[in-house]
């Protein structure tokens, strides 16, 4: 099956525990459908660049899934429709990195960067 990575940005009143729950919710919508959910994240509020929603904030949201094409569809739709959910984003990839994505790493844990006051 195709490998994907979801990202979704929920409203910033609701509470850590709701947002966690909206994880929760659509990952059982992907395993009703014949997917599988790989790993999951739950990256916290963060400031957005530009409103959406009379919003400056959000809550952020990563999962990877194993899933069949019309699970994610269907799981994209729900999303959409859902009131707390402002922006989803799903992408197709090749294989799923092992371990914390790079929005969860430790600033020094992310590698050599070179130096950045040229």
């Amino acid at each position: 099956m195709p490998l994907y990575e979801h990202v979704f940005i929920a409203r910033q009143d609701l509470s850590n525990a709701q947002a966690e729950g909206l994880i929760e919710h659509f990952s059982t919508i992907l395993t009703d459908q014949g997917g599988k959910l790989v790993g999951q994240e739950y990256w916290g509020v963060k400031t957005m660049a530009y409103k959406i929603n009379k919003n400056r904030k959000g809550h952020y949201a990563y999962m990877r899934s194993d899933a069949p094409a019309p699970a994610v569809q269907e799981m994209e739709r729900l999303m959409r429709l859902h009131d707390d959910v402002m922006r989803v984003m799903t992408i197709k990839v090749d294989a799923h990195d092992e371990g914390p994505s790079v929005q969860m790493q430790k600033r020094d844990d992310r590698g050599d960067r070179g130096d950045r006051r040229r």
